[in-house]
């Protein structure tokens, strides 16, 4: 007798793809608390840079003093003042500390993170007391009043990102998680691109005049938002495109699990784990807290690398779904086309 419809739905095949279902989703939820827990659960800074001139004795020796008694901070040297105040304004170091009549200067920039400036200033000004140095802290590059901890840029980053790959991943379960041809590949990333760009704008206008957080650069937020959305959805795209259901698994284990504990929004990379210092540098949470912290509160120039690396991802994802639809979407459309006619 042949198997019915529900027999079908019901049988082995079924119950096995169920499994590997939950046991996927298990993992995935594992791999979550731990990468949350291990990260962030005892944060500890390790090698802050803090800028000072070569030659300013009083600074470098209060830097070396310190610096002999714990690797909290490391000491980062420039030709003169001028220098270290760009390394500042463009976020190579978290402050800069100079020496000035009667004791020392110490300028910092909370907006790149509140944690390793509050520990900068700490850390300094406690080893200048013990010397008996008094200690000017002066925040170059302070947040904003209504975001005190510094944290909105690192949640609309996690928004966007958000929103990119779940955009595709809709896309995906409508259409098909591989477009048959070019043409729908080509369709897909244009919708993805037009949702990138509206939820830009909707988070420009969130953090923007709705909340009151940043009451500037509203289209320049709405542009940066736009890039990391689609830099998110293009590579969720790609890889469901290659890989399917899996690739939804793999995409929320780069993008959530590991993206965002590791994006240094919740802590500064420098007190993360040595296995997620880095990622910022290259994962597209990360990439997206630094390029709108840029946006909004440091030199333009220290936008050049998240944007290059979004969009470079944007393009790699590009690249993956097209390919994706040539090397698995065309045989599929042809053997359906075939069984219908």
């Amino acid at each position: 007798m042949e198997a019915t419809t529900a027999d079908r739905r019901t049988g082995p095949g079924q119950l096995l793809r169920t499994v590997g279902l939950l046991l996927g989703t298990l993992t995935l939820a594992t791999a979550f608390i731990a990468a949350y827990a291990g990260a962030l659960h005892q944060p500890t800074a390790h090698d802050v840079p803090v800028g000072v001139v070569r030659g300013d004795q009083p600074a470098e020796s209060l830097l070396t003093a310190v610096r002999g008694r714990t690797d909290t901070i490391r000491s980062i040297g420039y030709a003169d003042r001028a220098a270290a105040d760009d390394g500042l304004a463009t976020r190579e170091v978290y402050a800069v500390l100079t020496s000035a009549p009667g004791g020392l200067d110490l300028t910092t920039a909370s907006a790149g993170a509140p944690s390793a400036t509050d520990l900068v200033t700490g850390v300094l000004t406690g080893a200048a007391g013990q010397a008996g140095v008094p200690v000017k802290v002066t925040d170059g590059y302070p947040v904003a009043p209504a975001d005190p901890r510094g944290l909105v840029p690192f949640y609309l980053a996690v928004g966007l990102v958000l929103g990119g790959y779940l955009a595709a991943t809709v896309l995906g379960l409508a259409a098909g998680t591989t477009p048959v041809d070019l043409r729908r590949a080509g369709l897909r990333a244009g919708a993805l691109a037009v949702h990138s760009v509206l939820l830009g704008i909707a988070g420009a206008l969130v953090v923007g005049p709705v909340l009151g957080v940043w009451d500037h650069d509203v289209p320049f937020v709405a542009a940066a938002g736009a890039l990391a959305s689609f830099a998110a959805a293009m590579i969720a795209a790609a890889v469901q495109g290659w890989l399917g259901l899996l690739g939804t698994g793999l995409v929320i284990l780069l993008l959530v699990v590991l993206g965002n504990p590791g994006s240094g929004g919740i802590y500064a990379p420098e007190f993360l784990p040595a296995a997620l210092r880095g990622m910022h540098r290259w994962n597209v949470p990360g990439l997206t807290n630094d390029l709108l912290k840029s946006v909004v509160y440091f030199d333009r120039r220290s936008m050049a690398w998240p944007l290059a690396w979004l969009t470079g991802w944007a393009l790699a994802g590009l690249v993956g779904l097209l390919t994706a639809a040539l090397v698995r979407g065309r045989p599929t459309h042809r053997a359906r086309h075939t069984a219908s006619s």
